[in-house]
């Protein structure tokens, strides 16, 4: 019985295939038809972007917070500024949205799953499933309180559609009580869901 619910379960959240997943399949193919890409560059592509963690969109974040003109090119122009990290986001757009005192950012696809992967790696179940995606919109406090995230009353939560050419990430703010710590200590406080939203730094203590 409970297989069988397990089972259920999975079907009703499985996330069909939309559009535009059928458009990139779609491409993919036509390219290795025309000969201009072959399935082992798409191989070695897509296994290089399953590798990746949300380590280097940490690194990104901690040298935001050290950097000031790199913060301020990175929130004029992210897709610009990242290539200082070695990523190449190709054909796509990322913005980079700051968190602060007044705005809290929050990320979501409500069409599928698109997600700054060369940034943090794949993206989480919960980021995928149906509930996430209708709810992040319409709901957003209650989606936030559910990850144990309260944003008082005076913060406007701003909520970020991405899209299949346009990708998002979460600059956190800065927790107090760092202004001693390493870059590399910082990027060590820097989680994914912070980067997507879903949660905030804590402030830190030694």
């Amino acid at each position: 019985m409970k297989s069988q619910h397990t089972n259920e379960t999975k079907s009703q959240n499985a996330v069909p295939t939309t559009y535009y997943q059928f458009m990139e399949i779609s491409v993919r193919e036509l390219l290795i038809e025309k000969g201009l890409l072959s399935k082992d560059d798409i191989r070695k592509a897509v296994k290089d972007m399953d590798s990746r963690g949300p380590e280097l969109g940490a690194q990104v974040v901690a040298h935001a917070w050290v950097d000031a003109q790199f913060k301020q090119s990175l929130l004029k122009d992210a897709s610009s500024a990242v290539k200082k990290f070695g990523i190449d986001i190709g054909p796509l757009q990322l913005m980079v949205v700051e968190n602060t005192e007044k705005v809290h950012n929050l990320i979501v696809c409500t069409l599928c799953s698109c997600y700054p992967r060369m940034l943090l790696g794949l993206p989480p179940d919960w980021y995928k499933s149906s509930e996430y995606r209708s709810r992040a919109v319409r709901e957003p406090r209650s989606v936030l309180r559910e990850f144990g995230t309260e944003i008082p009353d005076e913060v406007q939560v701003r909520v970020h559609d991405s899209t299949a050419d346009l990708r998002y990430l979460v600059l956190p703010q800065r927790p107090a009580g760092t202004e001693h710590l390493t870059e590399h200590e910082l990027a060590a406080l820097v989680k994914r869901d912070s980067m997507v939203g879903v949660t905030i730094i804590p402030e830190f203590s030694s």
